[in-house]
């Protein structure tokens, strides 16, 4: 039997009949609504308590994603798109705030508790689980030097911080 996410980072669809590319295509507003799509597009070994049908990162998806760059090519391109979400962008290797989105993203996801900082910590997992090191120690070091001790001081609890830095 096909690995269910290397076949949707392949062209298939998830359990709702989305392809990788439909849920990239999604506005803002979309992103924020939905909530069983980021376990598709941002895998993790971890079950999920929002979407416990997602599948789960196996050795086996582990071994196509490093053998694969397309499958790492697509995975990057999940994470060019979340983090335009965020209000955050790629400059070479960093990851940084993006001056012109993020004081308007950043309202959306930089409160106590809110739901983006699991989704945040699930990113920065999958990317280190599926090969792309660089990218989610890049993320970790943004989110927690530049918004954590920067706008968002004081908006981000201890705890979240802690899971960024284990992620």
């Amino acid at each position: 039997m096909a690995d269910p996410i290397v076949s949707f980072y392949r062209g298939g669809r998830d359990l709702e009949g989305r392809t990788l590319a439909d849920i990239l295509a999604w506005d803002d507003e979309r992103l924020e609504a939905v909530h069983d799509y980021i376990q598709w597009v941002f895998p993790t070994k971890q079950p999920s308590g929002v979407n416990p049908a997602a599948p789960l990162v196996t050795a086996a998806t582990i071994s196509e994603f490093e053998k694969d760059p397309l499958l790492r090519a697509g995975l990057r391109s999940s994470l060019d798109r979340m983090l335009r979400f965020y209000g955050l962008r790629r400059n070479a290797a960093r990851i940084e705030m993006d001056a012109a989105r993020f004081p308007e993203r950043a309202r959306n996801w930089l409160n106590p508790g809110n739901h983006n900082h699991l989704r945040l910590t699930r990113i920065m997992d999958s990317l280190g689980t599926l090969g792309l090191r660089d990218d989610a120690e890049a993320m970790r070091r943004c989110l927690i030097d530049d918004v954590a001790a920067g706008p968002g001081a004081g908006r981000i609890s201890p705890r979240t911080i802690e899971f960024w830095r284990r992620a």
